[in-house]
């Protein structure tokens, strides 16, 4: 399994954590009393999702010690467990299920979508953000580099690892579980700085699977290369600055 570097994934935190603090702003519960955070990394939006209920119960759930570790060091009053979020279960009724940016690792969403909202009391919410970069340059580009000959057996087997579906597609799951249910989605254009700024944002989260099974030298090689690429399909602004349009899809749904 990749690890998870959380130095480099906050690297780029405003940008990550924006579409989270969208998508927890159109909560609409009053009141929480248990709330999970599956795929917590760092914790920093465990800890805000503390802030916005206070007398609530906090978990945050995430398979990664490395992420576990920085969010226990960073927030030790709140409660964190390491498991799968592929597999985890709700020990009772939740008032909020939160995910960012997480469960397009999982797959098998028609049923893992379905199944979390169920574990979520009447009245509760499931609150889920989600990339849907798919026909993005950066996400196409990463596929193109990855298909070199030099390690394409061992790397476009990965290339199918992120599953996003259709707003379509999750309103058939959800709708039948849901009394209210809202999808949206929204492409953020972010202003990135630095000399490889797609390379360096996706090093924090996409490639790092990609770079996990290349050697030192490979890794070297592959991220050339594909820099070299990123350049062309995002050239710097005139205030050398990178224009990087970032899609993403939310769910909200409440029982």
């Amino acid at each position: 399994m990749a690890t998870w570097n959380p130095q480099t994934y906050l690297k780029y935190a405003a940008e990550r954590f924006r579409p989270a603090m969208d998508l927890l702003q159109r909560i609409p519960l009053t009141r929480c009393g248990r709330a999970y955070d599956l795929g917590c990394g760092t914790g920093h939006l465990t800890h805000l999702l503390h802030e916005r209920w206070l007398d609530a119960k906090v978990t945050g759930i995430d398979n990664s010690p490395e992420m576990l570790a920085h969010a226990r060091s960073e927030f030790p009053d709140l409660d964190w467990i390491e498991a799968d979020i592929g597999s985890w279960r709700a020990p009772a009724p939740a008032d909020l299920i939160f995910s960012n940016a997480a469960l397009q690792w999982v797959p098998n969403h028609s049923i893992l979508l379905p199944d979390l909202l169920q574990q979520v009391r009447g009245g509760g919410c499931l609150a889920v953000q989600m990339p849907h970069h798919v026909d993005s340059a950066g996400h196409l580009l990463i596929l193109d580099t990855a298909r070199d000959l030099r390690w394409s057996t061992r790397l476009v087997p990965l290339a199918a690892q992120i599953k996003v579906h259709s707003a379509e597609d999750y309103w058939r799951w959800l709708r039948p579980h849901a009394s209210q249910l809202d999808i949206w989605e929204t492409i953020y254009v972010h202003e990135l700085e630095g000399d490889r700024p797609v390379v360096e944002f996706f090093r924090g989260s996409q490639l790092r699977a990609y770079l996990h099974v290349l050697s030192e030298a490979e890794q070297q090689e592959f991220l050339d290369s594909y820099a070299e690429k990123t350049a062309r399909a995002y050239p710097k602004q005139s205030n050398g600055k990178t224009l990087f349009a970032f899609r993403r899809i939310f769910l909200l749904a409440q029982r």
